[in-house]
């Protein structure tokens, strides 16, 4: 399997930079919540510095850590599909720096060009791939016949 390089590195140069330039610099300090599972998904970032973990809610249970992601990974996937609703939660780990992007404003850019849009759409299709395996390989130990539950 290949490594991945982040939403950016993963774009040809003219698309990354077509992306860059709807960003807009923002920062978290350590706990803030980012966003909450269930609620609109109307924005996305790319992280600078700093990491935010990734939470699924299980009933009777405290949020289950799914993921970390850091350094020029992509924060937040379900702006890009149907309902836009957030499939999980998201917290800083620590101080963090990011870029985020409004949602409507870059789906618009992908409708508008539809090249950009392909690519952007594989990009994160490859990233959703690799977070859900992550994801599942995590949940298997946590809750497998051999896992320790928490």
């Amino acid at each position: 399997m290949r490594t991945i390089t982040g939403l950016l590195g993963a774009l040809a140069p003219e698309h990354s930079r077509r992306l860059r330039s709807l960003g807009r610099e923002v920062s978290f300090p350590t706990d803030a919540r980012i966003f909450e599972e269930g609620r609109p998904a109307d924005r996305f970032w790319i992280i600078h510095t700093g990491s935010v973990t990734l939470d699924q809610q299980i009933p009777g249970r405290r949020p289950q850590v799914l993921e970390t992601v850091g350094h020029g990974e992509l924060l937040g996937w379900s702006w890009m599909f149907r309902p836009y609703l957030w499939h999980m939660g998201a917290e800083a780990g620590s101080p963090v720096r990011a870029l985020e992007f409004d949602a409507a404003e870059v789906r618009q850019m992908c409708e508008d060009d539809h090249e950009i849009g392909y690519a952007l759409a594989l990009a994160v299709g490859e990233i959703i791939s690799h977070r859900l395996q992550r994801s599942r390989s995590r949940l298997l130990d946590t809750f497998g016949p051999y896992g320790t539950l928490r």
